[in-house]
């Protein structure tokens, strides 16, 4: 037998620009990003229904801005609109439209399509950008403060299949990710709020500073006060984006997925409300179960417990749902499968990662079924209107 072995390196840049007013004619950026010498680019922008339903002028302006450009970049056809939410990511259909679109008008790999919405969208614009020619330039313009501050600053796309969330999918680095703040302003409360539990669990294990940061900012995030909004986002994004650039797995190859905290609970929660509880609620109810059973096994002392739990709670999260009493055939709590599924999403060993201290992970992999159903227990107690469930002492 012979064999031949090289290593392959490949280097990316990832860019995130902050901005506000990005479509305003006297805003440069996006000309900057586009312009390459030599070459007309062609732009296919694809637009978040929602979006385009609370700014109804943004078409026009999307198309005033490239016609201001003539003769430098070449904008195909009118924004594509398609629907965003959980729904966009329930099948293929999507991916496949943007395809046509990538095809009809000749988007090639030195071309680029324009994603502009909330992190469905994004997910599904980046995985028919990534899959098409093998992958053409894709520009994200998250327009959600979870896109903002945590997914839409990644490089992971994906749609759901088979039950499961994120089933279909690709590790494609952006081109470019532009945040303006500007964009965020027509967001219903709910879907402002929900961004946040990202920001937590961010700084829960990668920075105690910025978790103190939103503690003292609290009442102000919870009013929706501009400034306190885009402190945060900086911060977690910043955080974020370091984690993929320096934590030596960007395309999550090994089993560890620190960012993937309180996550395991929040897919699954979000799958048995057939997706009407936001990722974000998902997540804040993700973080105060981990956070809990952190506790309940010794790593985490109280009193930080207290602090999380409060903090989620000034925010504005409700950290209990109904669809958590939900048992199986078994009278197993279904929220627990999403151990199992998650274990097959990492491949291999379950890994998750708990709290050790605010700002400090650390990763473990076994979960002690009383432990945790303890926690499950204790997770009513902080809703006034709800009631304790009882769960079954059963292992996992």
């Amino acid at each position: 037998m012979s064999t031949i072995a090289r290593k392959i390196q490949v280097e990316f840049d990832h860019r995130v620009y902050f901005t506000r007013g990005l479509w305003a004619p006297s805003n440069s950026l996006l000309q900057t990003l586009l312009a390459e010498p030599g070459r007309i680019p062609r732009v296919l922008v694809v637009l978040d229904e929602g979006l385009a339903q609370a700014l109804p002028e943004l078409t026009k302006a999307v198309e005033a801005y490239f016609s201001g450009l003539s003769g430098e970049v070449t904008l195909v056809a009118q924004p594509l609109i398609i629907e965003g939410g959980e729904r966009a990511k329930m099948s293929y259909f999507h991916v496949s439209e943007i395809h046509s679109q990538i095809e009809k008008h000749h988007i090639d790999r030195h071309s680029f399509v324009i994603g502009m919405g909330g992190g469905a969208l994004l997910d599904v614009a980046g995985l028919a950008s990534a899959t098409a020619h093998r992958g053409v330039r894709h520009i994200r313009v998250p327009t959600t403060v979870l896109g903002q501050n945590d997914s839409g600053v990644g490089v992971k796309n994906g749609i759901n299949a088979f039950g499961k969330k994120n089933f279909i999918g690709t590790f494609a680095p952006p081109f470019a990710v532009i945040n303006d703040f500007d964009l965020l302003a027509t967001l219903p409360d709910r879907d402002k709020r929900a961004g946040y539990a990202e920001a937590v669990k961010v700084a829960l294990i990668r920075d105690r500073g910025f978790f103190e940061s939103l503690e003292r900012d609290a009442d102000l995030l919870a009013a929706f006060d501009a400034d306190a909004m885009q402190r945060m986002i900086y911060r977690s994004a910043e955080l974020h984006v370091e984690h993929i650039a320096s934590g030596g797995d960007p395309f999550e190859s090994g089993s560890a997925r620190p960012l993937d905290f309180g996550h395991w609970a929040a897919h699954k929660l979000e799958q048995l409300s057939d997706y009407q509880i936001r990722h974000g609620e998902a997540v804040a109810i993700g973080l105060a179960l981990d956070v809990i059973y952190s506790r309940n096994i010794g790593l985490l002392d109280a009193a930080s417990t207290a602090r999380v739990l409060e903090l989620l709670r000034k925010l504005g999260f409700d950290l209990f749902a109904n669809e958590l009493t939900r048992l199986d055939a078994e009278h197993q709590p279904m929220i627990l499968k999403g151990l199992e599924e998650f274990r097959e999403h990492l491949g291999g060993q379950l890994t998750l990662t708990m709290l050790r201290d605010i700002g400090t992970g650390v990763e473990v992999h076994e979960i002690i079924p009383a432990k945790m159903l303890d926690a499950l227990n204790e997770l009513p107690h902080y809703q006034s209107r709800s009631k304790l469930f009882p769960l079954p002492k059963a292992a996992l």
